[in-house]
């Protein structure tokens, strides 16, 4: 395996709902072994860039590459295989089921079904909460706990890379910070992670690059501390993005 070769790679992608097209030849290289942020205005086609890279979305025209593979326009399930795990925005679980029987459902897809109690063991160790709160209910967990759940849920596949979208939201600061921390602490691990948020600041500050969307067009791709001192990223932005959010603070 080349380190020095990008995992992810989008060649002019476009991609979209019915008659409508929401990524217009987006471009991205994600670096292996690392967090990269993917922000932008709203309706730049973030969400959509990975719904098409999962398989959600029939890519139109460009071509998605992964690990060396082409798997564009293949199935979830073939893009699962591959070693890509997503986490969509909002609350992705089983509210009435434990949080146990909801880490056991993420690895139904796994052909290797006879290690998945030892993956469930190994991911209760790395987060005590879930262990300690195995057989509770999961709609009793906090927001952020609920997260939690979800990461885990994803690990339990052992993805090369996390494709997790909007993972702050609807958190308090302190859960926001855990869950950022428990991601940089998987970055640290090995495990590449791609994440969207809304928050571009708080975003860039915690990842390693950073790709700016607008109109479904890659704009700029860079470091994320050349990005959050990049002049340009204010006027990318409504209401003067990270300047105005930088003022607001």
């Amino acid at each position: 395996m080349n380190a020095s070769k990008p995992l992810l790679v989008l060649d002019r992608v476009f991609s979209g709902y019915g008659q409508m097209t929401i990524l217009n030849g987006t471009t991205a290289r994600i670096r292996r072994g690392a967090i990269t942020a993917v922000i932008g205005p709203n309706g730049a086609g973030k969400s959509t860039m990975f719904k098409t890279i999962f398989g959600l979305l029939p890519a139109r025209s460009g071509a998605v590459a992964f690990d060396g593979l082409d798997i564009t326009n293949r199935s979830p399930r073939q893009v699962l295989d591959a070693g890509i795990a997503y986490i969509p925005q909002g609350r992705n679980m089983f509210p009435e089921l434990s949080v146990r029987h909801n880490l056991e459902l993420g690895g139904i897809a796994l052909s290797d079904q006879a290690g998945v109690t030892g993956r469930l063991d190994a991911l209760m160790q790395r987060f005590p909460m879930l262990k300690e709160k195995a057989n509770t209910q999961a709609s009793t967990l906090s927001g952020g706990q609920q997260k939690i759940l979800e990461v885990a849920r994803g690990l339990l596949l052992d993805p090369k890379l996390l494709l997790i979208d909007e993972p702050s939201i609807g958190l308090s600061p302190l859960m926001v910070q855990e869950v950022f921390a428990i991601l940089k602490g998987l970055r640290d691990k090995g495990v590449t992670i791609l994440l969207i948020e809304q928050n571009a600041k708080q975003a860039l500050q915690m990842s390693d690059y950073g790709l700016v969307l607008e109109q479904g067009q890659t704009r700029i791709e860079d470091t994320a501390p050349n990005i959050l001192a990049d002049p340009r990223i204010a006027q990318l932005f409504l209401g003067g993005g990270l300047a105005a959010q930088e003022h607001a603070s």
